[in-house]
């Protein structure tokens, strides 16, 4: 497979000095136009990061679906929706539809989920880990369930006083091929390997919530390779996917240098929900500066499919340069072609 870039935005919203995005509809807004310009740039992909109780993107479906009427090549996807919150049935009714809008373009993320500020959020929403379980379990319950529903497993069935039989039920609509296109965000080797084992590709994010000692990209280079070999080991007929996000931040005006001169960076190490983990570095400088080093990150290399992280509250037309940048003079030196012509 060719290597593919996107862009992952956090979808930020604050009516702040020097903010782009205002408000809740414009951060939704900007993130359609955005998508729009990514496509005509030849990036191949628009995703979305989904955290519930704060001032970003929640709600993805809505969005994805506006994203797919929008434009006609690039793939639209989530990193990652966190599945404790989910109903998995209502959830694949929702999936399905938006990638028949999509006409196949849907690449969905789903994990466990990220430290957030809610105090057991989930259970706001109604989801409650059972006794003797944790939440990391209610979310892989609920991804296995979503799965076998996509996939046209009977899930409910029919009443025989009305239907004169009892048969069983898939949800509806369904869309062909939309199990091969879930990603689960997998924050550990471990997680990875349990990924492969139910045929889902891979997404591994700038963080990761255990720590070797050895550089960001190695130990991820890690995690990928475990997870290819669990994969073989299961004998599933395709090859899987994995995609790794990146900080990457060009500087190539007086006003890069102003926003992001001095943030560069490296390798993170720290405690997170009390595990040593360990978050990858951001890119900042000059573009060939950036792609020589990219071109080294054994994570990157091994990756199908790489995502770029933006700072959506600058705006539409900042954000479409730096992905222009990207893609003319960094992307290409790990190995991507454009799908159009820029």
């Amino acid at each position: 497979m060719a290597k593919k870039i996107g862009f992952l935005s956090f979808g930020h919203w604050r009516d702040v000095t020097g903010s782009q995005t205002r408000s809740a509809a414009d951060a939704l807004h900007q993130s359609i136009d955005l998508a729009q310009a990514a496509e005509e740039i030849g990036v191949d992909g628009a995703f979305v990061r989904v955290h519930h109780f704060e001032r970003q993107l929640a709600s993805p479906f809505p969005l994805l679906a506006a994203i797919a009427a929008r434009t006609s090549r690039i793939e639209m996807g989530t990193g990652v929706i966190d599945m404790r919150y989910e109903n998995p049935l209502y959830m694949a009714e929702e999936a399905a539809a938006t990638d028949l809008i999509a006409r196949g373009r849907l690449q969905l993320g789903v994990s466990r989920g990220s430290p957030e500020t809610a105090l057991n959020g989930a259970e706001s929403f109604g989801y409650r880990a059972p006794e003797g379980s944790t939440v990391a379990d209610l979310a892989r319950s609920k991804t296995e369930l979503f799965l076998a529903a996509i996939q046209g497993a009977a899930v409910a069935t029919t009443d025989p006083a009305r239907a004169g039989v009892r048969a069983g039920l898939k949800i509806q609509p369904q869309s062909e091929g939309l199990a091969e296109r879930i990603w689960w965000g997998a924050g550990t080797r471990a997680t990875a390997v349990w990924a492969a084992s139910l045929g889902m590709n891979l997404q591994s994010s700038t963080l990761l919530s255990e720590d070797t000692g050895v550089p960001f990209d190695q130990l991820q280079a890690e995690q990928i390779r475990q997870y290819r070999e669990a994969w073989a080991t299961h004998g599933w007929d395709r090859s899987p996917l994995v995609s790794v996000s990146r900080s990457v931040l060009p500087i190539t005006t007086d006003l890069d240098r102003m926003y992001f001169g001095d943030s560069g960076e490296g390798d993170q190490v720290g405690l997170l929900e009390g595990v040593r983990a360990r978050f990858g570095r951001t890119y900042t400088g000059e573009p060939d500066v950036i792609a020589a080093e990219l071109a080294e990150d054994q994570a990157v290399q091994d990756a199908d499919y790489v995502l770029f992280t933006v700072p959506n509250q600058l705006g539409v037309e900042y954000n479409a340069r730096i992905l222009a940048t990207i893609a003319e003079h960094v992307a290409p030196a790990i190995g991507w072609k454009p799908a159009v012509a820029s």
